[in-house]
């Protein structure tokens, strides 16, 4: 299959994309690996986690079923050392058409951010795959609602207040997929207890499944 029809399908299908912000590389693995135990398979660790490159590079190399994908990508230059390390999804949280054109040239899935009916409509048409709605919690539910009205054809992912407990309002507005970080991401606590990102990632996904 074309891999990137095949990890298109993997965000809709699973409906999870889990955002990894740490302190460190050594957490951003740990919490990425214990996610996967758990059933995530889609991640983006984000550009502020230090050596986010190699852990992308890592993590890649290791888990070839699950899709890699790079956050805060603010520029073309950014992009494409993303790709190069294996990323295999680029974020950003606004419109970045250098990123979705580096993207594009090298057919890697794109979450461009936008929150405004107008920059939903010039995140489509700047030709990303997915449209990253953000601050998602601002509006709500309801917001993607009135964003889809008009906008039917937007293939919006929300980032930013989604829970076990509210996913399936988000998924009934029309959202293709959400966006979760700290729920699952920084499930292990001050005790460094990966065993409950694994248990965060299995409800999350169960929520949504029963979502659906």
């Amino acid at each position: 299959m074309w891999r990137k029809l095949d990890n298109l399908n993997k965000i809709s299908e699973t409906g999870v994309v889990l955002i990894i912000r740490s302190d460190s590389d050594k957490e951003a693995l740990a919490v990425a690996e214990a996610a996967i135990e758990g059933g995530i398979a889609v991640l983006e660790i984000t550009m502020s986690v230090p050596n986010a490159l190699q852990v992308i590079g890592a993590l890649s190399a290791k888990y070839k079923d699950v899709l890699i994908g790079a956050g805060t990508i603010l520029d073309g230059e950014t992009a494409r050392a993303a790709i190069l390390a294996g990323a295999e999804l680029l974020v950003s949280p606004q419109l970045n058409p250098d990123m979705i054109k580096v993207a594009n040239r090298y057919q890697a899935v794109t979450m461009s951010g936008a929150y405004t009916p107008k920059e939903v409509y010039e995140t489509l048409e700047a030709g990303a795959d997915i449209v990253k709605l953000f601050p998602a919690e601002v509006g709500g539910p309801a917001y993607v609602k009135a964003i889809k009205a008009p906008l039917s054809q937007a293939p919006i992912a929300p980032t930013g207040g989604v829970t076990p407990d509210n996913v399936h309002e988000w998924l009934n507005a029309g959202c293709v997929a959400v966006g979760v970080g700290s729920y699952i991401s920084k499930a292990a606590g001050k005790e460094a207890d990966y065993r409950k990102v694994t248990a965060a990632a299995k409800e999350f996904l169960q929520a949504v499944a029963k979502a659906r």
